[in-house]
């Protein structure tokens, strides 16, 4: 039974580390290797950048907050719920 204990243990932090992950990847793609030669918001200088590379920023940033929401929903249904449910049984 331990084992099998450790091996949820081991997948649960696997996928909390594979999205933490994926965020930081994708912010680096955006901020550093796709970033604008201007510094700070885009505004007009969305219209100079070239299309191809406009579309690559905002093809990351989805990736970005399509991993955000999953890393929140996972947390949220894996220890964050749970632990509230507990905190209710035990005060009641």
């Amino acid at each position: 039974m331990n084992w099998k204990r450790t091996a949820l243990t081991s997948l649960h932090w696997i996928i909390i580390a594979n999205l933490a992950i994926q965020m930081a990847y994708a912010a680096w793609m955006v901020f550093v290797v796709f970033a604008p030669e201007t510094t700070g918001p885009l505004f007009d200088a969305a219209l100079t950048m070239p299309h191809e590379k406009m579309v690559t920023r905002r093809l990351y940033a989805t990736e970005f907050w399509i991993a955000c929401v999953g890393l929140s929903l996972y947390l949220g249904i894996t220890e964050i719920g749970p632990h509230r449910i507990r905190e209710r049984n035990v005060s009641a």
